[in-house]
């Protein structure tokens, strides 16, 4: 089946579909699924615009808003994980993921699927250390802390998706795994990021996390996004068990969603022709949820997770036969994920804008009805009632702000938090200003689209199809050109390569030596030119 990636959406959802359907158009052929890589920003109302972690004069009301209101309906199965800037508030709702718009499916903090006999896997967020053991303590409204560390990668998530055994097809991960950029074509990686060099050097960029579960997943394809490049490479593993062929992991980072840029890449993928069509839940991900559901922590105190090490009574929580027996009883062998999208918030009229909608804390139907099914914790309702144990007791929630803005706690596993303290300034990415913490939020900029757009659909022509697979070869790794790597994977048709051409001038240097870039308008250009304190 042929799955297009994307990279960061950055809410433009019109723009994605245009340019799907100009690809299907004009190389006649049929997207089945969607993949994005974070940053989706599923925003609804204003309110949900005060949760992103950007500041108020960045925050746009983009695309989104027409899909949950049925405005629009998605034209292609869409599945995605969250980034570092999202409605925060929206998909904490779905903790365990579920439906944020008619096909449109959010993984939740983790997660794992099947479509087509494919499994599908990813973990939403970025990794900061010094909010890696904490529980999902976070929820609306947030302050300047909490707003920002909602979407920090857990222990516990990291803890859950190791226990599973069974192999992974495709995984997703918004930021890179830690060391993978020594795999690929480094030396054109920091030719285009050259302010990434002494985190590559020291080998610090990344998610350490993610690594680790590179590691342990060791997946046929592993999507990111984040720092806004396209980037392949190709690992292979080592195995241990004689007689046992090692394994290898096409990775494949991806560019934001803007005009001349990488954003999306189109993957023939092998599937099962007699699997279902509908999105189905992976029995041993539901095993393990029921199996580490004690230990759900919904405080900001570090939380270390069981380890064989003589201090746990337990520390295998990998689903057993008899357990996954259990998870089809309970489902009567129908593993198909109900569309059972409900709406749960207010959706943005343009005509009637409400600049001071506040944000609330809302527990989904969606992930009532999924806790109720499998008897797991709602991790929001259980948050509720922390909150309220604490307000009879008089205790307020100054502790937590306080925890998470810096380690007051153990020092974590992984011995450096680089993540967030980056030596690299990436230019291409949204600031998070600090020096707005003042900033009257209610004034917060709606810039939704206008009914009638031009189509940009044209504007979006850089799409690569890769008609067998995503063509990564260990020559990636050697010094070639990223114009060597790009054609190894795109489509000979004389079109595709004329747009290309077209768009590689557009972007180039003019005679004078100047960037041709500033030729490009873009109405969100402003929010790509400054630096992002969570980049990585």
């Amino acid at each position: 089946m042929k799955v297009a990636v994307a990279g960061c959406c950055h809410g433009e959802l019109d723009k994605l579909y245009e340019t799907l359907e100009l690809l299907q158009r004009r190389h006649n052929v049929r997207i089945d699924l969607l993949l994005c890589c974070g940053d989706f920003q599923a925003v609804r109302n204003e309110a949900d615009l005060r949760c992103m972690a950007v500041s108020a004069k960045y925050r746009h009301m983009q695309t989104f808003y027409r899909y949950y209101s049925g405005e629009k309906k998605a034209p292609v199965l869409t599945i995605f994980i969250g980034g570092n800037h999202e409605a925060s508030n929206h998909l904490q709702e779905l903790p365990y993921g579920g439906w944020v718009a008619p096909n449109i499916y959010y993984l939740g903090y983790a997660g794992v699927v099947k479509y087509r006999g494919v499994r599908i896997g990813g973990i939403s967020g970025i990794f900061k250390s010094h909010d890696y053991k904490k529980g999902h303590f976070e929820c609306p409204p947030y302050n300047q802390q909490t707003v920002r560390s909602a979407y920090h990668v857990r222990n516990i998530e990291v803890f859950k998706l190791k226990q599973l055994k069974h192999p992974m097809d495709i995984f997703m991960s918004h930021d890179w795994p830690r060391s993978i950029y020594h795999y690929g074509n480094k030396k054109q990686l920091l030719k285009m990021k050259s302010f990434f060099r002494q985190e590559v050097e020291n080998n610090t960029l990344g998610s350490p996390a993610a690594s680790e579960l590179l590691q342990h997943f060791q997946p046929t394809y592993w999507f990111s996004a984040h720092l806004h490049v396209k980037f392949a490479a190709l690992m292979q593993h080592q195995t241990n068990i004689e007689g046992q062929l090692p394994k290898a992991t096409k990775f494949l980072a991806l560019d934001k969603c803007l005009p001349h840029r990488d954003f999306l890449q189109v993957i023939d993928i092998d599937h099962d022709p007699n699997a279902s069509d509908s999105l189905e839940y992976d029995i041993e991900w539901l095993a393990v949820l029921k199996a580490t559901n004690n230990l759900i922590n919904v405080t900001s105190n570090a939380w270390n997770m069981p380890e064989n090490n003589g201090l746990h009574a337990k520390w295998d929580y990998s689903a057993t036969e008899g357990a996954l027996k259990e998870i089809l009883e309970e489902l009567s062998h129908n593993l198909k994920i109900p569309c059972n999208f409900s709406v749960t918030a207010a959706c943005y009229d343009p005509n009637k804008p409400q600049k001071n909608m506040e944000p609330v804390h809302i527990i989904s139907p969606q992930t009532t009805e999924f806790c109720a099914q499998f008897g797991l914790t709602d991790i929001n309702d259980r948050i509720q009632q922390v909150k309220e144990e604490r307000s009879v007791r008089g205790e307020y929630e100054e502790e937590e702000e306080m925890d998470s803005t810096e380690s007051a706690e153990e020092p974590s596993e992984y011995y450096t938090d680089n993540s967030g303290l980056s030596f690299s300034i990436n230019p291409d990415e949204i600031m998070l200003d600090e020096e707005g913490g003042d900033e009257d939020q209610s004034t917060c900029s709606v810039d939704p689209s206008p009914d009638h757009p031009p189509d940009f659909s044209a504007s979006f022509s850089d799409t690569r199809i890769m008609p067998d697979s995503m063509m990564v070869s260990s020559d990636d790794a050697m010094d070639s050109t990223n114009e060597d790597v790009e054609k190894s994977g795109v489509s000979e048709q004389t079109e595709e390569k004329s747009l290309n051409e077209r768009a590689l001038k557009r972007i180039g240097k003019n005679e004078n030596g100047n960037s041709a870039m500033k030729k490009i308008k873009r109405r969100n250009q402003a929010i790509y030119a400054t630096e992002d304190e969570d980049k990585v």
